[in-house]
């Protein structure tokens, strides 16, 4: 019988699909306008094949990723986006010569959406210059210049555009997230985008086509003008649809009952439209209705990824330093190795699988180590001879076996199976005890902290959850009994639990959410306070020892057996204290010798590592003394055995500082292997499929037969030839869950190999699109208040930039271009305005710092509006999100002036959520009962005297389909408190408490985990928050804000009369 590599046998054990095919998958075709040909996606390269089918010929090959082929309407040139330089820039290859001109530079990612009909623009969408994630469009020469604003609406999602034939009108996509989210099999409110159409003679004027309780993307023109075709699941299945564009009914022209349709794309002539249906290209003749599959076989030698040797000097995790202070482990890229840990160099790799491995617990006597692997199906604990080289799987029963910590005396392993039992295994006899139930960490969260051994391994201390959701600490005997509980706080969060080296008290961490995390002490038993003097008096019952005799010692001294730990259960509630660190800190280790305990804790948003001392006979009080100084993060934190040292990971590096004199140097560790994207692949599938598999809030998989979705996903992971795509395949894959919250990501830059990320740096101007145009002009047209240009001053309103740092700006000059890694230096503007030329120097600032300056400025505008629609009577505020930063700037923006308002409108439309609404309902919900004045002085609400944050005020709350997540919590808040009224559309019906992992190749992988219901049990996923009076906010409104008017028209209202 033939013996299956590892590597294999793990793959086909999980997902025995993989081995019988493997399916290409083809996406975003084009038709050539002679409709002779169709270029398509595929492997992240672009391909041409005949309409009618058969041998596909590769026609781009990069390493990076390729998307969007569109013909230019004569034919002779393909526009694509690539990932070659960046986030993905438009580039117009021609087909006659091969020449190949980078059209677009924006840090920001570009859709290439259409060509004008006379060949000349580009049109794309893009988030360089609005907020919140959301798109405008634009257009750009196609020979190359700098791109133009068409509609962009600010806090309006504005994408798939289409330039009507005579180039009068555009038909574009807004609202929704779908821009990004169009692989979700589904929607909700959120997902509902409209069709727009932008007409531009006498003034740009906005209609709606097609909207709905559904969504609506990807529209396209007929030859003629006068009907739009787009892609809808108005029917409950995705189909094609159109539309007359002056009047009439929509009318479903494809009749699927299932499967998807993306990406549909139109030839110039209106005959044929072709779509990607189920992984394929499909066609649709417009005149008969007519659909069929294009039978396409590829034929060419793409460049895909092959196996790639990678040396590791940093990523790493789980960094765990051997008991005797001479080795160390650590994973990298879901491997396992091992190197010394005073000198560094070239680690030993011990693991050799596709699979992942991850939390490494060393044996006491440094000879061996366990791990976890998924390789065989699920999680299960391995142990590596160091002595013989030989790995063996420790236990052979069912169920997941996560979070491994030895025993002090070394004869037991603990360990947590399924998330629901801790269990020992007793390493002589190679048998396993349940000791407990209870709800424990679940793969890929938690780690092997949140439990420890008593210091004579006779009692584990752990964490549970209760019926409320407090989690409090217990502690279970080894040798079998019932566990106790020890620890009666109700907070929901807590970390780690370390047991003393003395056995007399229990250190874990704790706090809420939004609070600073504590560190709460357990003493075990009524322990006697120690007296310096004893200290004293213990000097003189034992001879000091020679230098001779102290020179003879061993190396090594045997441990003295631990003695043994008492605990007195009458009267623990009583001695739980906390120590007064003064910060927001988190426990790592207590050191060997018990006098002091490593902490993290964070400070002028830096994370640093501290110790506290918490020896009882030290003549100082204790106070924290910061050990490290750096911003960057850290984890992983443990003593050296001598306790002289702390070994940590400081941006996946492995460093040693030294506690007398607080130095850090890096460890020089490299970690190579060889990585082959064949097989990982599928361990990067088998991990997503599992994780939400285990994790995802719905067990019932809101009714998607998720294991049924494995199966038919996993030919098409096989087919896979980069990284990119298999992402999209699993991006589908997550579609069919039909969640919100759902997504996967790449890598950030700087965590692995990837196309070069570039920096386009800002000045704070817009321009005149229209002069662009026409003349060739930078005409500025606005001057971004506190904006580098506004801050230099200089450059006003009709001015003209004609030059950046010497070069000249024509029309084919790209300004992005130039500005190009020109953050924080010296740029030198040259303007030409009614006085003349002149040169202003400026400091540009990142994408996101402008970004930040073009809400401020929003938000300054709706203030000014509201203020002047309310007769001065009404405040606003805006609440971007829900993150603790956005309730600090909500505690800015409710100044004196909004306090001394009668009213405040509280908006908090394209809101993308957090977790801070309960803090935020707060201040609005807080009534007044008191108040105080000194002598002679007029009475005040005593909330604010006393330092609690209250309006007091009445308030009338505004949303939108953007408003999710967390402003969703904030909104049914507002209505089940009855604080007022709420005013505009309903909220997105997309909020599930969500986490972030990472998966082995690095890419991130969403897990919504938590659900959220209303106070009565009504489940708040696909349920928008209703409003209380709807008004809609048309796309393109200019001069006014029909939701504000209304909001601000009906607080008057209750208000009435000015008294």
């Amino acid at each position: 019988m033939n013996k299956l590599c590892p590597i294999a046998a793990s793959v086909l054990f999980l997902f025995p699909a993989l081995a019988q095919k493997s399916v290409p998958y083809f996406t975003e075709p084009s038709v050539s306008p002679n409709r002779a040909e169709v270029a398509f996606v595929s492997g992240g390269d672009i391909w041409t094949s005949p309409l009618s089918g058969g041998e596909a010929r590769l026609l781009v090959s990069h390493p990076a990723n390729e998307t969007r082929p569109m013909y230019s309407p004569d034919g002779t040139r393909l526009a694509f986006v690539s990932n070659r330089t960046g986030n993905g820039d438009i580039y117009v290859l021609e087909l006659g010569s091969g020449a190949l001109k980078r059209i677009t530079f924006d840090d920001s990612a570009e859709q290439l959406d259409a060509w004008s009909r006379d060949g000349k623009y580009l049109y794309f969408s893009s988030t360089a210059q609005d907020v919140a994630g959301m798109n405008d469009i634009y257009r750009v020469s196609a020979e190359g210049g700098t791109p133009v604003a068409v509609s962009a609406d600010r806090y309006v999602n504005e994408f798939f555009s289409a330039p009507s034939p005579d180039g009068k009108s555009l038909a574009f996509t807004a609202r929704g997230n779908t821009s990004g989210q169009w692989w979700r099999h589904g929607h909700s409110h959120l997902d509902e985008s409209e069709i727009w159409l932008a007409a531009w003679a006498g003034g740009a004027k906005y209609e709606k086509l097609a909207a709905g309780d559904f969504k609506c993307l990807w529209p396209m023109w007929s030859a003629d003008g006068a009907r739009v075709y787009y892609m809808s699941d108005q029917g409950g299945a995705e189909n094609l649809w159109e539309k007359p564009v002056h009047g009439g009914t929509a009318k479903e022209i494809t009749q699927f009952h299932d499967g998807r349709l993306l990406w549909p794309s139109i030839s110039y002539d209106g005959k044929t439209i072709v779509f990607e249906r189920d992984f394929s290209v499909w066609k649709l003749d417009t005149a008969t209705g007519k659909a069929a599959p294009i039978e396409i076989t590829r034929r060419g030698a793409p460049g895909t990824p092959e196996v790639t040797h990678l040396s590791f000097n940093n990523q790493f995790r789980d960094l765990v330093l051997a008991p005797d202070g001479r080795k160390l482990a650590f994973t990298v890229h879901g491997e396992v190795f091992a190197g010394g840990a005073r000198e560094g160099g070239g680690a030993l790799r011990m693991t050799h699988t596709a699979a992942n491995e991850t939390q490494i617990a060393w044996s006491p006597d440094s000879r061996r180590a366990v791990y976890v692997s998924d390789r065989d199906g699920g999680y299960r604990l391995y142990a590596y001879d160091f002595s013989t080289s030989a790995e063996t799987r420790l236990t052979s029963e069912a169920g997941d076996e996560t979070a491994p910590v030895w025993s002090g005396d070394g004869k037991l392993l603990a360990f947590v199976r399924d998330a629901k039992q801790l269990c020992v295994y007793d390493t002589a006899a190679k048998q396993v005890r349940v000791l407990t139930s209870g709800r424990f960490p679940r793969p890929p969260f938690g780690s092997n902290r949140f439990y420890a051994w008593s210091p004579d391994s006779k009692w584990i201390a752990y964490f549970d959850i209760g019926a409320r959701g407090f989690r409090n600490v217990y502690v279970v005997p080894v040798a079998g009994g019932e566990p106790r509980q020890i620890s009666f706080l109700s907070n929901t969060n807590g970390g780690s639990v370390v047991w003393s080296p003395d056995g007399t008290y229990i250190l874990f961490d704790t706090s809420q959410r939004t609070e600073n995390n504590n560190i709460a002490r357990i003493d075990l038993i009524l322990k006697a306070p120690p007296f310096r003097e004893d200290r004293f008096r213990d000097l003189f019952r034992d001879p000091s020892p020679t230098r001779g005799a102290e020179a003879a010692r061993p190396a090594q001294a045997e441990r003295a057996p631990a003695k043994p730990v008492q605990i007195v259960f009458e009267g623990i509630r009583n001695r739980l204290s906390m120590l007064q660190t003064g910060l927001d800190a988190r426990i790592h280790q207590i050191s060997p010798d018990g006098k002091l305990l490593l902490l993290t804790a964070s400070a002028a948003r830096q994370q640093n590592f501290y110790t506290w001392s918490l020896d009882e006979l030290a003549t100082e009080p204790p106070v924290a003394k910061q050990v490290t100084s750096t911003a960057s993060i850290k984890t992983g934190g443990q003593f050296s055995p001598d306790g002289k040292e702390i070994y940590y990971l400081e941006q996946g590096r492995i460093t040693i500082a030294t506690l007398d004199t607080r130095l850090s140097r890096t460890l020089a560790v490299t970690a190579e292997m060889d990585v082959d994207f064949e097989h990982e692949k599928s361990e990067v599938f088998a991990q997503a499929w599992t994780y939400l598999n285990d994790n995802f809030f719905d067990p019932r998989f809101n009714g998607a037969d998720w294991k049924g979705v494995r199966e038919h996903f996993a030919p098409h992971v096989e087919g896979a030839r980069t990284p990119d795509e298999l992402r999209r395949v699993l991006s589908l894959m997550l579609g069919e869950l039909n969640a919100s919250h759902m997504g996967i990501a790449a890598p950030v830059a700087g965590a692995g190999d990837g196309p070069p990320r570039g920096t386009v740096d800002k000045l704070g101007l817009r321009f005149d699109g229209a002069e662009y145009e026409r003349s060739g002009k930078l005409r500025v047209s606005d001057v971004l208040p506190l904006g580098p240009a506004a801050v230099a001053g200089g450059i006003q309103v009709g001015d003209d930039l004609v030059a950046v740092d010497g070069a000249e700006i024509s029309p084919r000059t790209n300004l992005d271009q130039l500005l190009e890694y020109k953050i924080n230096t010296r740029v030198v503007l040259a303007v030409y305005g009614p006085a003349g030329k002149r040169e202003v120097a400026v400091r540009p600032v990142s994408t996101t710092a402008e970004k930040e300056l073009v809400y401020r400025q929003w938000v300054d505008k709706q203030r000014e509006y509201v203020t002047k629609v309310s007769g001065g009577r009404l405040g606003y505020v805006h609440i971007r999100d829900m993150s603790a930063q956005a309730l600090e700037q909500l505690y800015l923006d409710l100044d004196t002036e909004n306090q001394a308002r009668d009213g405040v409108v509280v908006d908090v439309r394209n809101n993308n959520g957090g977790f801070v609404n309960v803090y935020a309902i707060d201040v609005l919900a807080r009534q007044s009962y008191l108040k105080m004045s000194d002598r002679d002085e007029p009475a005040v609400a005593a909330r604010q005297v006393l330092g609690q944050r209250s309006l007091e005020r009445p308030t009338i709350l505004v949303t939108n389909r953007h408003s999710l997540s967390d402003a969703e919590d904030f909104t049914e808040g507002y209505r089940a408190l009855k604080l007022g009224k709420v005013v505009g559309e309903p909220t997105a019906g997309w909020i599930i408490y969500t986490s972030n992992t990472a998966l082995i190749d690095g890419s991130s992988l969403r897990l919504p985990g938590t659900r959220v219901t209303t106070a009565d049990g009504a489940a708040m996923e696909m349920n928008p928050r209703p409003v209380d009076i709807a008004v809609d906010k048309p796309v393109g409104e200019s001069g006014r804000d029909s939701q504000l008017d209304a909001a601000s028209k009906e607080l008057l209202r209750q208000l009435g009369a000015k008294k």
